[in-house]
């Protein structure tokens, strides 16, 4: 694991810089996004650790999916929408021109909002993407990819038996973690996850929860979440997002506990939002 040597500015308006060693997986640099004239993020510095879960948080609207898919480069499918600055993946910019994205968004896989299994059977939905970078074709290999995915995700006992079956027959729990499963079959470095649990009761969030705390051990990730409570329960890192700016990043634990900005007060303890 790379390890960094960065100066990191804790809370907005402290201009006081301290310096630490850090594995840094993922590094935004003065990023703005615009959607056409209008700016929707400014001046966005962050910071993902490897292996660590870092949740978004914010009031809606203010930018913390547009920063996501900035990740992996899915603001690239809106033609009016422009991306400035730049966000390193292991030191190396995502957005030079020699990227391919096709082969970034296998290395950052994404799990959105609402469940979206392909309309194929469980063991297709898995296979797919192992297929199309050609990790493998048919037969054992393939098998055991599907199997380890579905393992991986918590979902390998209930399903089983019934890998022909359509996925989309699954309840909603169980096509996110068949999601989930899809994104981790290509081996990806990085899962972004936009609002994972916000289509499903409290059972299956408390399963997606635990499922997220057991993938940190292999991947870092990176969760937009509305609920704060998931925040402070799954995360490492919270970074404070509000009205297109990044007011501040901590220890999940500080950013609940002893948040610097009285923006960031003024939002956890219900004052707006």
């Amino acid at each position: 694991m790379m390890k960094i040597e960065v100066a990191t500015r804790t809370p907005v308006g402290d201009k006081s810089l301290k310096c630490q060693s850090i594995p840094i997986k993922i590094a935004a640099m003065k990023v703005d996004v615009y959607y056409g004239a209008k700016q929707a993020l400014k001046a966005i510095n962050l910071h993902v650790e490897n292996y660590r879960v870092m949740a978004l948080i914010g009031p809606s609207g203010c930018g913390k999916s547009t920063f996501l898919r900035c990740l992996n480069r899915m603001n690239d499918t809106i033609d009016i929408c422009r991306v400035d600055g730049r966000i390193e993946l292991d030191g190396v910019d995502i957005y030079a021109k020699s990227i391919d994205t096709v082969q970034l968004r296998a290395r950052v896989g994404m799990v959105f909002q609402k469940p979206n299994p392909f309309p194929k059977s469980i063991y297709d939905n898995i296979a797919y993407g192992p297929r199309i970078h050609g990790l493998a074709q048919r037969g054992p290999e393939m098998d055991e990819i599907v199997q380890s995915s579905l393992e991986r995700a918590g979902l390998w006992n209930e399903v089983k038996d019934r890998l022909n079956e359509p996925g989309t027959g699954l309840s909603g729990g169980q096509q996110q973690r068949l999601c989930i499963a899809r994104a981790i079959a290509v081996s990806p470095e990085v899962i972004l996850m936009d609002e994972p649990c916000s289509a499903l009761d409290p059972i299956a969030t408390a399963h997606i929860e635990e499922l997220i705390d057991e993938l940190r051990e292999n991947f870092t990730i990176v969760i937009v979440t509305h609920n704060m409570q998931q925040a402070a329960r799954v995360s490492q890192k919270t970074a404070f997002f509000h009205l297109g700016e990044m007011v501040e990043c901590n220890d999940t634990e500080e950013i609940f506990t002893n948040p610097v900005d009285e923006r960031t007060q003024g939002y956890i303890t219900g004052r707006y939002g």
